[in-house]
């Protein structure tokens, strides 16, 4: 089964403010991902706005053509109002405090049980598919089976950490947090710092995996081989 690649055009919105102005532009840069080959995009609109925009979201959807992911934290009313108005395929549920560098963990999808099943039944309301952010531990992993969640995205930052030192190690909790996902019925994302080194062992340690989200490393990849042929080039890893 191939895995979808969802890129992340962040970094592409973090360049563009860095000078102000319109360069480079987001929404061209999402028509050529997809035109590139790209099975969907994935934006991750902060209160601050610090990258993209929320203006941003509006403009893409206008010219989507595969997938939308929007990720960002539901307890941000203005973020929960955007996805409600967008209604893409898929939103993805992130704990970020509101002025954090990065993801750098899951919900604890037990203490936030009642919260995820309530926020969750909004946007499924709507017809929108949910998956939740989550470490790589099994009782996470079962526990997000009882919110309501569609999948869950496996956060993938100490795999890539580990994985140049013993790749196996990296990825074992990985495979048993992926196998509680399809004992509970849910289906499995994942994403950060996978990269055009770790991707594939990653896609073969997990054949059930349905959809990945890079941003960071595609685009940092894509200043020295240039979008199209990174885009090609992580498929194939796929």
């Amino acid at each position: 089964m191939a895995t979808k690649l969802s890129v992340n055009i962040n970094k592409i919105a973090t360049l563009r403010n860095s000078r102000g102005g319109n360069n480079p532009d987001v929404v061209q840069a999402a028509i050529n991902c997809q035109r590139f080959g790209a099975d969907g995009i994935t934006v991750h609109p902060r209160p601050d706005e610090r990258h993209i925009r929320y203006s941003d979201v509006r403009e893409i959807n206008k010219i989507i053509t595969t997938e939308f992911n929007i990720e960002g934290n539901p307890k941000e009313d203005k973020f929960v109002s955007l996805v409600l108005e967008i209604k893409p395929s898929q939103v993805t549920l992130v704990p970020d405090d509101p002025g954090q560098l990065t993801s750098n963990h899951g919900w604890d999808t037990v203490k936030a049980q009642n919260y995820l099943r309530n926020i969750i039944e909004v946007f499924k309301k709507e017809g929108i598919r949910v998956s939740i952010f989550v470490d790589p531990v099994e009782s996470i992993v079962a526990a997000a089976g009882d919110t309501g969640t569609d999948r869950v995205e496996l956060y993938t930052e100490d795999y890539a950490r580990i994985y140049l030192k013993n790749k196996e190690e990296a990825v074992a909790a990985y495979v048993k947090a992926a196998a509680s996902a399809s004992l509970h019925g849910l289906g499995i994302n994942a994403g950060h710092d996978l990269d055009m080194d770790n991707l594939a062992f990653f896609k073969q340690s997990i054949p059930a995996l349905l959809e990945v989200s890079i941003g960071h490393a595609l685009i940092s990849d894509a200043i020295y081989y240039g979008l199209e042929n990174v885009i090609q080039m992580y498929k194939r890893k796929l």
